[in-house]
This record gives C-alpha cells, structure tokens and sequence, in this order.
C-alpha cells in the first residue's frame, strides 16, 4: 500500500440529516494513495449516503471534505468528476443499445472536425483496458455483454474521466465468484498504479480478502476500524450489529418425504415481452430446501412469480400437492397450496407501506377465523396475533399500531416473514429473504427456514447470495438465461462449479 502523509481524500465530522433521521452523524474518514479502504455496514447503516456526499449527490448537513488537503464544496456529481472522483454504482448507469465508446464517452464527448471521434476514444479505452487490466471490446453492444465485463466498462468509464479515487458501491452484488477474483484482481492492479479505492460491502469475507484498512458504520456512526491481517468475519460481524452473532446455520441431514411443489417445462414471458423462462422443470420434496442460485436476471423473478400466481405462464405446469395450480389466482395458491410466499420486492408484494404492523401481519388471513366473524373484523384477535408476533420475529416497532412502511428496511422485511411463517404450511417459497436486513436478523430468519424443513415444509429458496444457497440449501438448481442448467446435491458443490454454472458453463460444474 503507498500511502501518503496527506489524504488523498477526508470526510470531516459530515453529519446528513433527512427530515425525521439522522443518515449520518459526526463521520470522519480518510482515504490515502494507492489504499484500498472497505466501508463496512448493513443497509441503512449510512454507507451509500456518505458516499452520495462525496460524490456530490447529497449536500451535508454539517462537516467538510477535503481532497489533497484542501476543503471543497461539490454542487453536483460534475464537481466531483473533476477533482477525480469516480463513483460505480451497485446499478449500472449504461445504455444497453449503445457500444462500449459510445458509453463511456457520454457526457465527455470527444469532437474531431465536427463529428464524434470514436476512433480516439476507443484507442484510449484499449490503453486504459491494458493498463489496469480491464479487456473490453469497445465496439461491443453493452447487451450483449455479461454482467462482469459491464462493470468493467463502469470502472472504464471513470478511469476514462482521469478518476484517481474509486468508489465502488456493492460492486459484486451480481456477480459469479469468478467474476468477483476478476474484479479483486482489477482492484489490486489499480492499488498498485496508485488509485485509491473506497469499496462499500456488507459482505465479511470479501473485506477481510481485499481491503488494507476496513470501517464499520452502524446506525450512521463509525463504530470502529480493523485490520483486516488480524481482524475475523465474528468480530466484524458484531462490530455491525453491536452483539454475538453465530454466522453458521446448524444444519443437519434432510428427510424428503413426498414432492410437494412439481414444476414441469415451464415457460413464461418478461414484463418486456421476451422469453424469461424457458422449459423449467423440477421439483422440491417435504423437508427439503432447493436453492435456485444464478446472477440476478436469468429468470429467477419470473419463475417464482409464476408459481405464486403474480405472472401468468406461456407454457407448462406448476402442482402443488399434486394439485394443477398453473395460472392459479395467489389467493388460491395460499390457502388450497397451503403455501407462504415471501417476495423479494416487500413493497410491491409483501405489505401495505400505509397499513399497521398489526394489520400487515395479517394481510392474507383477514377474512379468516379467528381475525373474522362472517364479514366482521375480530380487532382483539388481530391485536394478540401481532404482539405474539412482533415478540416472537423481534420487529422493532414504536408499536403495532405504526405504519409498516415507517419501520426500517430490516424489520419491515422481519415483518413480512413472521406473516409467513407463523401459520401452517406444506410450502414455503422465499425469495431473497434475508436481503437488506443486519446479520443478527439473517442469522434468525435462516434458522427459522432451516426449522420449517425440519417440520417437513418443503422450501424453494432463491437467493443472489451464494453463501446463502450454500448454507441452507440440500440440493441447488442453478439458472442461466431463463433455464436451469443443472441441479446438485449441496454435499457435492463447490463455489468454484456453481460459479461456472452461474456463467452458463456445465463441464466439471459440480467438481
């Protein structure tokens, strides 16, 4: 690491407050040359806006930044760009019609006689890419290029600018682990020609594998630093959480009894009117949990919209206890299937953002006894359901009576999993369930799902996080491109096959 006596950037007591929260308060940070320093936190820990006011997003509340020693104030992203600021959002900013040059030159147009000089912006990008490590074509159409080599284009594009501090937000939030070692080893090449790179994760074994220096942000405060030579996935864990966390599942053997969910040759169609499942089939036993792993976008939405009846099939058959439920309405799919559904968009699925906790908790039960009388509301039945659920799942509330939507985005998620899970089930299907909450939070939602498999539930799990699939799953379906290109046992998977499988690729994926 070379690291100099003056910062190459600072953060200076910068505290943000939004009306009624506190993002930020009294953060200090300093990046030096040619260092890589993790900023370490859950979501909602103040991460991405503390990043959002360097980069000139957000405007602090109180407190300065300084590059190279000396304050500055930044009005717009522009600002920032120019003092060598470059910022990789979790969400590409591409245009997926355009080249390669064409995106990175956007807004930074170079002009020869009058027309667009892509020839010498292309020969720049060729340098850069050589430089730092970065193959790209930059004649290349950005959709057809996989997710790895778009992030690449990302990091071009600030380089292209002269950037000379990165900053990466979740940078491989979507990526295969391969495509993660590609991208440490870009950030290592970048390290050692000197740029500084601020990378933002909540992911503990990255930080400890990457990073020089690591911070940890809780609740908007810096709640420390480590060292990531000497420090431990149990101690950042805690350092995040503020307590103990247990970070293994306490697994043991499945049974499978009987199939309970039977998908077969399944075909469906995207919101954009383009095949998004193409002839999936499968099936998940009582007392068994099927991960379905696969970067995010290969269909893994739709199929289990599909099966919950929020997306109508093309094609194909979902049973659920041996039951024809393909197309069925989700009213049906719950209480026939004896099924819950945890979604991966809470909001769009999974609450009512204006509605009590206590009323959320019972949003597909309502007009059932005990929670009603004929087509009267049992509000004492509905009150006692919520305090029993609210302590049992610890959502954190002010009370039952406040608004779901007003809750923090880990316990709303807590929330819709206690609605869920506290009612007799054959299937659970849980989409990204653990996604945004703290690790104390994961660490009990993954026992709970372990505990329904033991129960004799079966579980469809999909999740974007490997270690997730890994953890609890006993077998593990992998999609790409709307297929499922292979399904093993978890007994016999490495992250390195399933990683190859993610990418589309069959031979050895299992070894």
């Amino acid at each position: 690491m070379n690291t100099s006596a003056i910062p190459v950037l600072e953060a200076r007591n910068v505290t943000k407050i939004f009306p009624g929260v506190v993002a930020n308060e009294d953060v200090n940070l300093t990046l030096h040359k040619g260092e890589i320093l993790a900023l370490l936190g859950e979501n909602g820990a103040g991460k991405s806006t503390l990043m959002n006011i360097i980069f000139g997003l957000y405007h602090p509340t109180h407190g300065e930044i300084l590059v190279n020693g000396q304050p500055i104030v930044m009005k717009t992203p522009r600002d920032a760009i120019k003092l060598g600021i470059g910022m990789v959002h979790q969400h590409f900013q591409l245009v997926p019609v355009m080249t390669v040059t064409d995106n990175i030159m956007l807004g930074d147009e170079s002009i020869r006689n009058g027309l667009l000089d892509r020839r010498a912006v292309a020969a720049r990008i060729r340098e850069l890419s050589q430089r730092y490590g970065l193959e790209v074509d930059p004649d290349a159409v950005i959709e057809d290029l996989p997710v790895g080599v778009r992030q690449r284009v990302e990091i071009l594009k600030a380089l292209y600018r002269n950037a000379k501090i990165l900053i990466l937000d979740e940078p491989t939030a979507v990526l295969t682990p391969q495509e993660i070692e590609g991208l440490f080893d870009v950030m290592e090449t970048l390290r050692r020609q000197g740029e500084s790179i601020i990378f933002i994760t909540h992911k503990l074994k990255e930080v400890l594998r990457i990073a020089d220096r690591i911070m940890v942000l809780r609740g908007g405060r810096v709640v420390g630093e480590a060292d990531p030579k000497t420090a431990t996935q149990q101690q950042l864990a805690s350092m995040m959480v503020g307590r103990e966390v247990i970070l293994t599942v306490d697994k043991g053997p499945a049974h499978p009894g009987e199939v309970v969910l039977g998908v077969e040759r399944l075909a469906a169609t995207s919101d954009l009117g383009e095949p998004a499942l193409r002839g999936v089939s499968f099936e998940v036993r009582a007392g068994e949990i099927l991960g379905v792993a696969g970067v995010q976008g290969n269909g893994q939405t739709e199929l289990v919209e599909v099966i919950t009846g929020l997306r109508k099939a093309d094609s194909g058959y979902v049973r659920i206890g041996g039951v024809d439920m393909t197309n069925a309405s989700p009213r049906r799919i719950t209480h026939d299937g004896r099924s819950s559904h945890v979604p991966e968009d809470r909001h769009a699925y999974g609450m009512v953002d204006t509605y009590t906790v206590a009323d959320n908790l019972v949003l597909n039960q309502y007009y059932l006894p005990p929670f009603a009388k004929g087509a009267t509301i049992q509000e004492k039945a509905i009150v006692e359901h919520a305090k029993t659920l609210v302590e049992t799942f610890d959502v954190r509330t002010p009370s039952i009576y406040t608004q779901g939507g007003s809750l923090s985005g880990g316990n709303q998620q807590k929330m819709v999993v206690a609605r869920e899970f506290s009612r007799p089930i054959n299937l659970l299907i849980a989409s990204q369930p653990t996604r945004g909450i703290d690790v104390g939070s994961i660490e009990f939602i993954h026992n709970q799902i372990v505990a329904k498999r033991d129960e004799g539930v079966a579980v469809l799990l999909v999740s974007a996080e490997l270690d997730e699939i890994m953890a609890l799953s006993d077998r593990i379906a992998v999609m790409y491109k709307g297929e499922i290109i292979d399904i093993v046992e978890r007994t016999g998977a490495t992250r390195e096959g399933l990683g190859l499988l993610m990418a589309g690729i069959k031979h050895e994926a299992a070894q």
